[in-house]
């Protein structure tokens, strides 16, 4: 890559780029381009070798017009606060995509979870509700599950926010463990999302799923569900998926020659989307390059890591076959980049549209919670399904209309509803 990529720069040029396409207000894009509040905090926490360590976490909450805020909390290492507004801002526009009553918010702390020991994790995280607990809340602002961070971390999160609060209130955090007031189908909903989203661009273009190949970038929660949903429910075939490898601090693109088989790899991958590589060589995988997963000859492209990984550079490796760009990450793909793509008429589903699975589910979770009354699996997938359809087709339907790239149409479809709802309250 050229240069570091910003997130909430890259957020703002696609924003305005569409506020000027819908003759926004001037005075009223001002209000969307920022969160409207920003939490910047230090938490100290005693290790297990009985050092004290402050670490640096952050909350955006971007717009509440039509609903609490809502947003998962990311646990990495080159967390920034321009990353955290940008994934706020993406919250946004994902959730008025989805057409769910929540606005957007984002959260992170500056670490390396695979450093710390489990015990370390629980005093860090409750460390983060410590200092948040005043200002989210089911009616406030509704925290989960992202890069990073576990289900189980959402456990902990929830309990601390009810012993300060002084009351059980599960929908305070969503992405819980099961039986800790989860959801079923939450495991799957964002790559499963993902998946329904690429059998709609494929009825529209007239592709046949079984006959269709697929390559992912990054295996963690997204990609794992994407892969197994792209093999289980399309019939197509997954030519391989890349990885992060902590140890060795670089990152690889495993292959097979039969087509990966992702209900294995999910049997030899760590919470953190990390693959074995002796397990997985010892099954005939074919380890390469980290970035070999952009140039494979397929017919979809799934990035489902982090942002800016397509960019003015990579996307010139990519293969004259590629049909579908599905964006399971959050913002993977650079403005720049998008050019490419609209020159080669490359059909593209932008992330807050493809992986709005996520905080779908995340919204039925709450939902459960309040009315204390929880849905099978099926039901669970089947309304997501049923969400997920409806928005693709809302933004197909924007962007046939209006003649414009879908991820132009998807803003169109977002920045309409929320300006509609701040109207209806008066704020503009």
């Amino acid at each position: 890559m050229s240069k570091t990529i910003n997130a909430f720069e890259m957020a703002q040029k696609q924003f305005d780029h569409v506020a000027e396409l819908l003759n926004l207000d001037p005075e009223v894009a001002e209000v969307l381009r920022w969160p409207a509040r920003e939490f910047s905090f230090r938490i100290p926490v005693r290790m297990d070798d009985g050092t004290l360590r402050v670490f640096q976490g952050y909350r955006v909450q971007h717009n509440d017009a039509r609903g609490p805020n809502k947003g998962g909390i990311r646990f990495h290492p080159s967390e920034t606060m321009d990353t955290v507004r940008a994934l706020g801002t993406w919250m946004t526009w994902k959730c008025a995509v989805a057409d769910i009553p929540l606005g957007g918010g984002k959260g992170g702390i500056i670490v390396d979870p695979a450093t710390l020991s489990t015990a370390e994790k629980e005093r860090l995280t409750r460390g983060w509700v410590q200092n948040m607990w005043r200002n989210i809340g089911p009616r406030q602002d509704v925290p989960a599950p992202d890069v990073g961070t576990t289900p189980q971390m959402m456990g902990w999160m929830m309990d601390e926010y009810s012993k300060l609060v002084g009351q059980y209130t599960p929908s305070t955090f969503t992405g819980k463990p099961l039986g800790g007031g989860g959801s079923l189908g939450r495991t799957e909903a964002t790559g499963f999302g993902v998946i329904y989203t690429v059998r709609e661009a494929m009825k529209h273009l007239g592709m046949d799923p079984k006959t269709s190949t697929a390559a992912l970038q990054g295996f963690g929660n997204v990609s794992q569900y994407a892969a197994v949903g792209f093999v289980e429910i399309l019939g197509g075939k997954v030519e391989c998926v890349s990885c992060w490898d902590r140890n060795d601090r670089t990152s690889y693109t495993y292959s097979h020659p039969d087509g990966c088989d992702p209900r294995f790899l999910l049997t030899i991958v760590d919470q953190y989307g990390m693959i074995d590589k002796e397990k997985a060589e010892a099954a005939g995988y074919i380890r390469e390059d980290g970035d070999a997963w952009i140039s494979k000859d397929v017919d979809v492209l799934i990035p489902a890591a982090l942002e800016g990984q397509v960019n003015g550079e990579s996307i010139q490796k990519i293969s004259d076959r590629v049909k579908i760009i599905a964006e399971g990450a959050n913002g993977p793909t650079t403005p720049e980049a998008d050019e490419v793509i609209k020159a080669k008429g490359i059909f593209n589903i932008p992330d807050f549209l493809c992986n709005a699975g996520g905080v779908t589910v995340s919204y039925f979770e709450g939902v459960q919670n309040d009315m204390n009354f929880y849905w099978s699996k099926e039901e669970v997938l089947e309304k997501l399904d049923q969400k997920m359809t409806t928005a693709f087709k809302a933004v197909l339907d924007m962007a046939e209309s209006k003649n414009v790239y879908m991820r132009d149409a998807a803003y169109m479809v977002a920045i309409g509803r929320v300006v509609k709802a701040m109207e209806l309250r008066g704020w503009v």
